[in-house]
């Protein structure tokens, strides 16, 4: 079924939006499970702003850097991140700051901003070294080495090194990490009602395990952190974190941001290394290339001053993020009308800027199907064709307020990995991507794992 979304008002030169309505679930799953191939349809047939049902919701889908900047940068502050993200996530990750908007975001971003300044990053890379370290002495080479779940349970206890500051048992760290992904993967339910053994239920008992563990540790950290003992921990900062006019957060704004900062630390971070491990196992060449320079830097861990350093690691990354978006699309909820490109989208409208196709465009990306982290080196740039043909951080006023942290972790974990271990996959290998919530291999990705 198609139809257009809403009418423009009487009188004026705008369009309305096209799209395809169909069964929400059916349409819900074929964009789930194959989100590229049925944005890269719609764009194809209907242009760079269109309507599907997703969830049961109409959703005006937006490829292209120019719909993706004008939500983005939101100028009139039409477009609020809330409403939008609440509907998927927010009974799991409520209030945490991608959920709240324009004077209430920049206030808390601002409390929140000194935490992720140049002393802290270095505070959090020198607690994160010893971690990698310890999480790499227990990864046991031969075949059918499994990265994913690997790099998934190293996140965690690099995030609980930089961001708790708390020592946690074997047992606990596993309920933490079992409750993340209940909470993660809750947000993209079929079935949005508490219903036992389901993911909306699983998620919302999630919720609450995290809750209980902050709340149980908040007033011995906040008790450490007004006592001046020197704690660089994200919870300790959180706790005694002062805006420049006196404000300062309650207990459940700590709990709260320290419950999404965890999720966005220990989940996008693990998706980028599993895609840059993929694509290194994939094109040997450039694992080859990263090792010799890690090699050459001579340092088993590296320091702040390293990481300018690393730049093939960095091209890798940034193709990697390309090719594979840890959040494949952002999406936001109209507060008010308003048009992108002169279509019409009235108040009340779910909008996605569509990451996983607009990386992919061939007006701006060459060869967009293939791996080719030189796209970044600095006598290319494809990047840099358009500010938001690119944009796995986000942009505007949303932009990721941890995406130094987690870009100084990956190089952190990847310098230590590629001095101790080589890995590769057969050649007619091709990973079995599950988009249905943030991606992530259905396999796992094996891989054969040799030590150096």
């Amino acid at each position: 079924m198609t139809g257009v979304l809403a009418p423009p008002p009487v009188g004026s030169d705008l369009r309305a939006v096209p799209g395809v309505g169909g069964i929400g679930v059916v349409e819900t799953l074929r964009a789930m499970h194959d989100p590229r191939g049925v944005q890269r349809e719609r764009y194809r047939r209907l242009g760079p702003v269109s309507w599907s049902s997703t969830l049961g919701v109409p959703v005006v889908g937006l490829q292209g850097p120019d719909a993706a900047q004008a939500v983005l940068v939101n100028r009139d502050e039409a477009f609020a991140s809330g409403p939008a993200w609440g509907y998927f996530i927010g009974p799991f990750f409520r209030r945490g700051l991608m959920l709240l908007d324009f004077d209430e975001h920049h206030h808390h971003r601002m409390i929140m901003q000194d935490a992720f300044g140049r002393p802290q990053l270095r505070g959090y890379l020198g607690a994160m070294g010893p971690g990698i370290e310890r999480g790499l002495d227990g990864w046991l080479p031969g075949a059918g080495f499994r990265v994913y779940p690997h790099l998934k349970q190293l996140t965690l206890d690099l995030a609980v090194d930089a961001f708790l500051g708390l020592p946690l048992d074997p047992g606990e760290q596993d309920r933490l990490n079992a409750a993340f992904v209940d909470t993660v993967r809750a947000g993209t339910a079929i079935v949005r009602h508490r219903v036992p053994g389901l993911r909306w239920s699983r998620g919302l008992r999630g919720r609450a395990v995290l809750e209980d563990f902050f709340h149980g540790a908040l007033p011995g950290k906040r008790a450490a952190a007004e006592c001046g003992d020197g704690t660089a921990d994200l919870f300790a900062q959180l706790c005694r974190a002062e805006s420049a006019d006196g404000h300062r957060f309650d207990d459940a704004d700590v709990v709260n941001h320290m419950i999404f900062a965890l999720m966005a630390a220990h989940d996008t971070t693990t998706i980028t290394m599993t895609s840059m491990a993929y694509f290194m196992a994939k094109d040997p060449r450039w694992q080859e290339r990263a090792r010799e320079q890690s090699v050459a830097l001579d340092r088993p861990v590296l320091d702040y001053a390293d990481l300018e350093r690393m730049d093939v690691l960095d091209m890798v990354m940034r193709e990697s993020l390309r090719m594979c978006p840890p959040v494949p699309a952002i999406p936001r909820r109209t507060v008010a009308d308003t048009e992108v490109l002169g279509y019409f989208l009235p108040a009340g409208t779910f909008v996605a800027v569509a990451n996983y196709t607009n990386h992919f465009l061939p007006e701006y990306w060459p060869e967009p199907d293939r791996f080719d982290p030189e796209r970044f080196a600095p006598d290319r740039r494809e990047d840099r064709v358009h500010r938001y043909a690119w944009a796995p951080f986000g942009g505007g006023a949303h932009k990721c307020i941890g995406m130094y942290f987690g870009m100084l972790e990956v190089k952190s974990v990847f310098h230590q990995l590629l001095r101790r271990f080589r890995w590769t996959v057969p050649d007619d290998y091709r990973w079995p991507l599950d988009v249905t919530s943030l991606p992530r291999p259905r396999d796992g990705l094996p891989v054969t794992l040799s030590r150096l």
